[in-house]
């Protein structure tokens, strides 16, 4: 019987590029300030790491589907470096390449990293007749706001939740990002919305209006993992480590048969499931200190909180409206301004979740760190609610 990898693999360093409009470099540019930040955090050099997972869904950084321009980029000489994409999902893919290595004995540090450079693309998350390079072959679906508007949908439907209650609820979720991204400066949105501007925003695909659709970014973000005996070896003393890694891909079950609503995302609770039972965790409302969604939408992060069974089915909507989810409330979710406020270079933003918590875990937040984080969690989604992937991703102190 498998048992997991909880506490087989240490993170010793993460680093994370400002995410924006970064017309002013390229996607080497960004991956060298992620993986810079790594490095002097994981007080290694270069040398020492023995294999990469490079996750890029779009970028223009591969040639062909290899990572040969990021071993050039970073200077990362005669190892091997894998590319891996798997949609939304690809950075928290790239980080469980690295730590089943480490995991497994076949090799003693890793990397795993993510970058994305979207606005260079010409991707603008909608579909008019120019959608960008490559957008006609990842997103096959039409259009991601439409998708998403359709869990809403499926949501109200479901629990006859009143379209102005679902309204306020999700504008919530937004004000909330936004008030904690302003103080983020790796941000990509770094200014707080009222709730008035927010309900009175366009619509974009009803009932998703302009604040309940993340942006779209470049960036990068980074981490260097090894097991917890190398951590210690090497002078940490404080170790953050994987608890659990997990993810669900759909095989079409959902937009094939008549056993689904169109109220909830399968995938995530199949990952959560598993991941809370790698973690031991028995009671995530309780035990979990913060949490990283995938708020593509703000419907997502909704319906999220009751996948990851947090909020009872039906009980998101008041949990949010209560300020549960705040950063003053009991489980503060997107700290750090979530995809709200980072926006959505696909490949990156597993990780920069992960460094968020990582961040947490060890009191380095600065003006949003929270008290007593033991637990953190990222959730990734990617594809549509019916069709995708999800994965989650749970850190903490080692032994605790």
């Amino acid at each position: 019987m498998s048992r997991g990898i909880k506490d087989k693999v240490a993170i010793i360093g993460m680093g994370c590029s400002v995410f924006g409009e970064r017309w002013d470099c390229g996607s080497e540019h960004l991956a060298s300030e992620a993986f810079q930040e790594a490095l002097a955090d994981a007080s290694i050099h270069k040398d020492q790491i023995e294999a990469v997972w490079s996750g890029s869904a779009l970028d223009a950084i591969n040639v062909g589907n290899s990572a040969i321009p990021l071993a050039m980029a970073l200077r990362l000489e005669g190892i091997p470096i894998t590319r891996v994409e798997n949609m939304c999902a690809t950075g928290t893919e790239a980080l469980r390449g690295a730590a089943y290595a480490v995991a497994s004995g076949a090799v003693d540090i890793a990397m795993a990293i993510g970058v994305e450079k979207l606005k260079d693309t010409g991707y603008g998350g909608l579909p008019p007749a120019t959608k960008g390079t490559l957008n006609d072959l990842w997103f096959p679906y039409g259009s991601a706001p439409a998708g998403f508007a359709q869990l809403a949908s499926g949501y109200r439907a479901r629990y006859g939740t009143p379209r102005d209650v679902l309204k306020r609820a999700l504008a919530h979720v937004s004000w909330k990002s936004h008030q904690n991204g302003a103080k983020n400066p790796r941000a990509h949105l770094r200014k707080p919305i009222d709730m008035d501007t927010i309900l009175n925003a366009p619509i974009i695909a009803e009932p998703l209006g302009l604040f309940d659709c993340c942006g779209v970014s470049d960036g990068a973000a980074c981490a260097i993992v090894t097991t917890p005996e190398i951590a210690r070896s090497l002078g940490k003393s404080d170790i953050v480590t994987i608890k659990a890694l997990q993810l669900s891909l759909s095989a079409g079950r959902e937009s094939a048969t008549a056993d689904w609503d169109g109220s909830y995302v399968r995938n995530t609770r199949v990952a959560a499931s598993k991941a809370y039972a790698e973690a031991g965790i028995k009671n995530p409302r309780q035990e979990l200190s913060t949490i990283e969604v995938h708020d593509c939408f703000s419907i997502t992060e909704l319906v999220t909180m009751e996948d990851l069974g947090i909020s009872g089915d039906g009980e998101a909507v008041k949990d949010v409206l209560d300020g549960f989810y705040d950063a003053d409330g009991v489980l503060p979710c997107q700290i750090d301004g979530g995809l709200k406020c980072f926006g959505h270079p696909i490949a990156a933003s597993g990780l920069r979740m992960a460094y968020e918590n990582y961040l947490q875990l060890l009191g380095r937040a600065g003006d949003r760190q929270l008290k007593n984080v033991r637990l953190g969690l990222s959730h990734n989604l990617g594809g549509v609610p019916y069709n995708g992937v999800a994965a989650i991703a749970i850190v903490g102190r080692l032994n605790d």
